[in-house]
């Protein structure tokens, strides 16, 4: 809308004033909520599983031999060391007996071997498994679920 003075066709200075009036304006307002479209349920479900395992077993055991050698020590001789001859461990045992004179009598002899043994072992071992079934719910079944 215009308001002012009219223009006479040969002013030349002659000046126009425009003023504007809003009449109406418009508003925006956003807002959310929160509206149910459905419900799920979720139930874990564990598996066994049962599993053949095959595992080779080490044990060790040992083996003890006695052998009676009744040889004298000579007088001043030391009593033998124990010994190894290969996997053999070899352990002198020595008494003393009683003649006119003491004498060392290497008696016998422990062997002991150290025997390796392998052995495989089979055994069934239960393994567990869980799995999530996600079920979508109808409309006819919210009824029957409460959170």
């Amino acid at each position: 809308m215009t308001v002012g003075p009219e223009k006479a066709s040969g002013d030349r200075a002659s000046s126009t004033s425009v003023e504007t009036i809003e009449l109406l304006e418009e508003v925006l307002h956003v807002s959310k909520r929160t509206v149910e479209t459905g419900r799920v349920k979720v139930s874990v479900l564990t598996e066994t599983e049962q599993r053949l395992v095959t595992e080779t077993l080490r044990s060790r055991r040992v083996e003890v031999e006695r052998h009676t050698l009744g040889q004298q020590l000579q007088p001043g001789e030391s009593v033998p060391a124990s010994r190894l001859d290969g996997d053999l461990l070899i352990i002198p045992i020595v008494e003393e007996i009683l003649v006119v004179e003491k004498r060392l009598v290497v008696t016998e002899e422990l062997r002991i071997r150290v025997v390796h043994q392998d052995e495989p072992v089979t055994q069934t071992v239960p393994l567990r498994r869980q799995k999530a079934v996600i079920e979508q719910l109808t409309a006819a079944n919210d009824d029957a679920i409460t959170p």
